[in-house]
């Protein structure tokens, strides 16, 4: 079921994804070669809990950190562990804030080190993804015109989407309706309404789609790289509202 928030339910969703904002800038000057996944998670954590929030993914479904961590051909869900950041490794952050009971999600990917121009390429065309997927959205727009920007604008520069992971609905729950594919076709789908929030992450592949699905594990099938690029982004009188920017 699709949930439409208040303007009283949207500026509650706002204090969260402001400490979500805040957290991923906070990650971006912390993140450095040499530093595990674990410590990582821990300064998220501790960032996250300082202002009085949750981090949302938590013990979510069983997940045992609190941010996913995903490097190079991990597409997303990676769990923090004892791994060390290497030189030229694109590290991907997905992060979920909980506060007055609303979520945020966002994700960014991090360039490490002395970086390859291919994968600083592939971290910049998928954040663009994000921003020409909603370029020209707004109330009345269908949840297709959305993914079929994001597609066409990784597809013009050389690469796939990712099609088992979509982003989706946020608010009182991390996910809910309805879901947001990254590819698809203009004018199919649920029309989009005020009040509706939608996490939209495009994850795109610097080769082929397809990918491999073990538990937690997600990474590229072909074992090149992945980069994930995340906003929760609410339709207001005023029209589109990126929450965590």
């Amino acid at each position: 079921m699709i949930t439409v928030k208040t303007e009283k339910e949207l500026e509650l969703m706002r204090e969260p994804c402001k400490i979500l904002r805040d957290t991923l800038l906070h990650l971006e000057s912390k993140v450095r070669v040499g530093m595990t996944t674990k410590e990582l998670d821990k300064i998220a954590h501790d960032y996250i809990v300082s202002y009085g929030a949750k981090p949302s993914f938590l013990g979510l479904y069983g997940f045992p950190g609190s941010i996913c961590i995903s490097i190079d051909d991990e597409v997303v869900h990676g769990i923090p562990s004892d791994r060390v950041i290497k030189d030229n490794e694109i590290v991907s952050v997905d992060v979920g804030v909980y506060l007055n009971g609303y979520h945020g999600d966002a994700a960014r990917s991090f360039c490490m080190g002395n970086i390859s121009p291919e994968k600083q390429r592939l971290v910049k065309v998928t954040e663009e993804c994000f921003f020409k997927g909603i370029e020209g959205i707004y109330v009345g727009s269908t949840i297709g015109d959305i993914g079929s920007r994001i597609q066409a604008h990784a597809e013009a520069n050389g690469y796939s989407v990712v099609r088992e992971m979509v982003g989706h609905g946020i608010g009182r729950k991390v996910h809910e309706d309805p879901s947001v594919p990254n590819y698809g076709k203009a004018g199919t789908g649920v029309r989009i309404r005020k009040g509706m929030t939608l996490a939209i992450e495009p994850m795109i592949n610097m080769g082929r789609h397809e990918i491999n699905l073990n538990g937690w594990s997600c990474k590229t099938r072909d074992g090149l790289p992945s980069a994930h690029y995340e906003n929760t982004v609410a339709f207001t009188d005023d029209g589109l509202e990126i929450l965590t920017l």
